[in-house]
């Protein structure tokens, strides 16, 4: 091993740690981002209700009903 050797590291992780070295709070605000679309809670009751009250497809769709 050389005497001056370090670890390899790629362009975008130096970006990235420089981007965060910058702005320290960038990851929380990520997370906060997130939980206002992603983590929420699942009514599980409601999504059985849901699955249940599905109608099925017709195979194609702009035909009209023929009895």
């Amino acid at each position: 091993m050389p005497l001056f050797w370090k670890p390899y590291k790629s362009e975008v992780t130096q970006f990235i740690d420089e981007l965060k070295a910058k702005k320290p709070t960038l990851e929380a605000e990520q997370r906060a981002g997130r939980g206002l679309l992603w983590d929420k809670t699942i009514d599980r009751s409601a999504q059985a209700d849901y699955r249940s009250a599905r109608v099925a497809q017709q195979p194609y769709v702009y035909q009209t009903h023929t009895k």
